[in-house]
Parts: structure tokens; C-alpha cells; sequence
């Protein structure tokens, strides 16, 4: 039990700081997608189960994401309607989608047979959809409530740059 704890609290102080180096990087004088370059490699760099991370970003006017920076295996799924696979259904519902185990999600986009689990979190502006983070892990049940948590502090950081 004291050990489950000090994991907790290990996570979250590494969570933290990761977070204030993307708010470096955000504030950083170059384009967005640079930007979210780093993030992404920030990410997938320092969290052992981030195996794949991405952004998806939000086709104007329309219900569509579009693959943006990403760090990871290259990927078929460059454009995703909303409603289709994990980062669809976030898009929809405009809420994180958590899938501990891929194999039990019927409506799963697969992009690696090495994916495990994955996590969506959108980026809401004005109650509109802008943009997605996405991270698969090639772990089964890696994510926590702290992952949550650091992702939609995240998504709230990088909206004004998407």
C-alpha cells in the first residue's frame, strides 16, 4: 500500500513536471505545429507507456480530425470523421475516452497490432472541438486518473496555440 502510494505521488510530480516544460514550449516564439512537435516528443520521451502521441486537429467547418504533429509509428488514419474510432467518439462527446484494453472496443481504429490501450483528450474552445491529444500505449491498462488529469490540464495549456 505504501509503496502504490509513492508511485501516486512519484507520477504526479513527473506529471508536473512535464507540465511546465510544455508551458515553456508553449510560450516559445515558433509555429504551433513546431511547437506541438516538441510536446509530443516531450511526451512519448518521458513517460515510459506513451508509446504513440499525437495531435489531431479539427478541420474547420467541418466534423473531421486531422492528423497533426505526432511522434510514433507512421499511421493510415490521417483523417478521422467524428464519431469513428477512439479519437472520433472523443470528438463527438467532446469528453476524454479512456480504453484500457483495445481488444474489447468495437468501434477501435487500429493502427499498430503492438496497441494496447489508448487515450483521447480534446481541446474544447467556445464548446467546439479543436483539436484532440492522443496517446497509445502498447501496455495493457497503463493509464491512470493522473493521466487524465495531466492531459486535460495539457489540452487546456496548448488551446490558445491550436
Amino acid at each position: 500500500m505504501i509503496v502504490v502510494s509513492l508511485i501516486a505521488m512519484d507520477r504526479k510530480g513527473h506529471y508536473e513536471s512535464l507540465f511546465n516544460t510544455a508551458g515553456q514550449i508553449v510560450r516559445e516564439d515558433c509555429r504551433a505545429d513546431v511547437r506541438l512537435k516538441k510536446i509530443c516528443k516531450l511526451l512519448s520521451s518521458s513517460v515510459a507507456h506513451y508509446d504513440w502521441v499525437g495531435f489531431y486537429i479539427t478541420e474547420p467547418g467541418h466534423r473531421e480530425l486531422v492528423l497533426g504533429p505526432y511522434v510514433g509509428s507512421p499511421t493510415d488514419h490521417i483523417r478521422i470523421p467524428f464519431g469513428r474510432g477512439i479519437c472520433g467518439q472523443a470528438a463527438d462527446v467532446k469528453n476524454t475516452v479512456l480504453v484500457q484494453d483495445v481488444s474489447q472496443e468495437s468501434n477501435y481504429l487500429s493502427c499498430s497490432i503492438h496497441v494496447r490501450a489508448e487515450i483521447v483528450v480534446p481541446v474544447i474552445r467556445k464548446d467546439l472541438v479543436v483539436a484532440e491529444i492522443d496517446i497509445d500505449s502498447h501496455t495493457s491498462s497503463p493509464f491512470t486518473e493522473e493521466d487524465e488529469r495531466f492531459l486535460s490540464a495539457l489540452a487546456v495549456l496548448v488551446e490558445p496555440i491550436i
